[in-house]
């Protein structure tokens, strides 16, 4: 599976951006879906993964602020981000892992910036 990730771009404190992750090369709706993040000088880290039942898991950090949907007619994976905090600066990545043997690919990531 192919993962194009797009969205991303610079936002004040307190603002939204909405990313988008399509897919393509296989079944999407057969992936669970994940967005992560790697800040500047920091390990990657998980944001928010969304199963093929569509049952969510977020990170501390974000819960209450981003929520990630899927679409799979569109086979499309969104992360709505709100209330948008500098600490929120960083690289998000897409990922998809196949529920039929666990494998997991990526793609490439699209920078968000949080101006304070």
């Amino acid at each position: 599976v192919q993962l194009q990730a797009s969205g991303g771009g610079l936002v004040q404190v307190g603002g939204s951006l909405r990313l988008s992750c399509a897919a393509s090369g296989s079944i999407f709706s057969g992936y669970f879906m994940g967005w992560y993040r790697q800040a500047p000088g920091k390990q990657r880290e998980s944001v928010a993964l969304i199963r093929t039942g569509g049952s969510t898991d977020y990170a501390d950090s974000v819960k209450g602020r981003f929520a990630i949907s899927r679409d799979n007619a569109k086979d499309t994976v969104y992360l709505q981000m709100n209330r948008l905090k500098p600490e929120d600066t960083a690289v998000y990545y897409c990922n998809a892992i196949a529920t039929t043997d666990g494998r997991t690919y990526w793609g490439q990531g699209t920078l968000v910036t949080v101006s304070s």
